[in-house]
């Protein structure tokens, strides 16, 4: 179940800098307020992740799943260039996830 709030966790760091993108500065509303919430929620899931698994394991995996993700919502929502030297490192990235996860014993 840890595994599963990490990836929570994780998922809602996406939303929650996707909605800061949005939020134009904290001048919208709606958007500072979802922003606000994904904040809390990802920190929620995080701390129950780390009941259970050791914080050198949840933590970057917890970035490392808000990081991947953070460049696919700006590569295909916001159009961002995404260089293929940037694109090599982005798959080194999610290697070295997948590598952390096999490689815990959790």
């Amino acid at each position: 179940m840890s595994w599963i709030y990490l990836i929570i966790a994780g998922l809602f760091e996406v939303v929650w800098s996707t909605t800061m993108k949005f939020s134009d500065g904290f001048s919208n509303l709606l958007y500072s307020c979802l922003t606000i919430f994904g904040m809390i929620v990802s920190f929620l899931f995080l701390s129950l992740a780390i009941k259970h698994l050791p914080l050198s394991l949840a933590y970057p995996v917890w970035t490392g799943i808000g990081a991947v993700g953070a460049i696919l919502v700006g590569v295909f929502l916001f159009k961002d260039h995404l260089s293929i030297s940037t694109l090599i490192f982005v798959i080194l990235l999610v290697i070295s996830i997948i590598g952390i996860k096999i490689t815990s014993g959790h």
